[in-house]
């Protein structure tokens, strides 16, 4: 089964998903419209309108949105627009996800035809360690700044807030209610998919980093030190052995003519008969 955490050294898969979740970003969020729908009830029931219908969509510069409403004042209406402008956050997180899928669309390409000159030299497994690191950081950015776009965005629709702006419903004889509030649930699963896109990249910098050079000389540089001092005490154990084995065998020899000398009997009359 081709995943990236159980097969992370697999580029093609981790290419797959790159695909998949970028496409999933941007489709959510740059692909959505939406509306409401309010209605205002006069006194003077000629004057009432009960289907108010707010649309808007991506980018979602809300402030560009305007909407006619009764007065309940005769046949007089008030042109009113929706509150902020989330175009930047939007925009942002799109383009991020845009070319996070292009470039992954690259990748499988080298990946599946160019794989022998990719690993030829070390700028390929460079090139793709940068770009993994720069990705992570703007679907970091993007999904943080896209998700305060959107609280900002569900804000600004909320059908209590709208009435607000109502000068008709600021009147206790005039009966103002929402009949549907917007559906955001597209944009909440970009939101989702877009910080799942930061694990996902962000995930994948180790892996990419050990394709590249920096990882294989960092290894050489840690392992020729631990083998220097392996090799250095090897010698010094060879050293200790041999000097306890010449120690000993010295000690022997010193400590053979005593035990000799320690032996022999001692010369002299023995007896008195013999000293006669």
């Amino acid at each position: 089964m081709c995943m990236v955490i159980f097969a992370p050294h697999n580029e093609e898969c981790k290419s797959h998903f790159h695909l998949l979740f970028a496409i999933f970003a941007f489709a959510t969020c740059g692909g959505y419209s939406g509306g409401l729908r309010l209605s205002v009830d006069c006194v003077n029931k000629t004057e009432s309108n009960l289907s108010i219908d707010i649309a808007f969509a991506y980018p979602f510069r809300l402030h560009q949105v305007t909407f006619e409403v009764p007065t309940c004042e005769g046949k007089e209406r008030q042109k009113l627009a929706l509150i902020g402008d989330s175009s930047s956050s939007a925009e942002f997180f799109v383009t991020v996800a845009v070319f996070a899928f292009l470039y992954s669309l690259a990748a499988t390409v080298v990946y599946i035809f160019f794989q022998n000159k990719y690993r030829e030299n070390n700028r390929g497994p460079l090139i793709d360690f940068i770009v993994t690191v720069v990705f992570s950081f703007l679907w970091l950015v993007g999904s943080s700044a896209w998700a305060k776009g959107l609280s900002d965005v569900k804000v600004a629709t909320d059908p209590k807030e709208v009435l607000l702006l109502m000068s008709a419903c600021k009147q206790p004889s005039n009966k103002c209610m929402a009949v549907h509030s917007p559906v955001m649930s597209s944009l909440n699963t970009s939101v989702v998919f877009g910080f799942l896109n930061f694990i996902l990249w962000a995930g994948n910098i180790w892996f990419v980093f050990k394709e590249t050079g920096w990882h294989s000389s960092g290894q050489r540089y840690l392992s020729d030190p631990m083998e220097k001092h392996s090799s250095s005490y090897n010698q010094g154990g060879y050293n200790q052995d041999s000097y306890g084995s010449s120690s000993g065998y010295s000690q022997q020899a010193s400590l053979g003519p005593s035990s000799d000398e320690f032996g022999q009997q001692p010369t002299g009359p023995t007896s008195f008969t013999n000293q006669i």
